[in-house]
């Protein structure tokens, strides 16, 4: 993309926010539960970015994830940071890549503590994987209008002759 004098860029003010200070193995212990918390500001934000096409247009909404995020963890320090620490180094230490079957034990023990405090269950094999409506406040953006060309070759007409496929159709299972 092209920075021209007409396009606006935000702010360094805009842009900061508090980040989130963990490692990556204990971002990988709560993220299911993060993501079932966080779930409407993530599936905004993420809609936004789709929709719009333009990441200056949803700072607000990442705001928003972000926010979610630090709440969460802020949330989880307090009710259940023994039981998150200890899932979070078994991830760390028990394999190269940060399994999660080597841990079972100390995850049960985290989940049984986040129901228990937070009231979150953990999600099942495949919920973030769903299809999912998002009902959402904005606006819808506007429908880009399909391109006419006036000099476009024309189609053929639907009564044109059309000789069967040479070697058969390939949607042999429909017949």
């Amino acid at each position: 993309m092209v920075v021209t004098k007409n396009i606006y860029l935000p702010t360094e003010e805009e842009l900061t926010v508090p980040e989130i200070n963990l490692s990556g193995p204990a971002l990988k212990a709560g993220a299911f539960h993060m993501g079932k918390q966080c779930e409407a500001e993530n599936n905004e934000f993420m809609l936004c970015r789709q929709e719009l096409d333009d990441p200056r247009a949803c700072i607000n909404e990442g705001k928003a994830v972000t926010n979610c995020a630090l709440d969460f963890f802020r949330k989880i320090k307090k009710s259940c940071a023994q039981e998150f620490t200890q899932y979070a180094n078994c991830l760390d230490k028990s394999s190269g890549d940060l399994r999660f079957k080597y841990c079972r034990k100390t995850q049960a023990v985290y989940d049984e503590c986040v129901l228990e405090n937070l009231q979150i269950e953990r999600p099942h094999y495949g919920y973030f994987t769903r299809a999912k409506i998002h009902a959402t406040d904005r606006p819808a953006p506007p429908k880009k209008e399909k391109a006419v060309y006036p000099d476009a070759t024309p189609g053929l007409p639907d009564d044109y002759p059309r000789p069967e496929a040479k070697y058969g159709s390939r949607f042999h299972w429909l017949n």
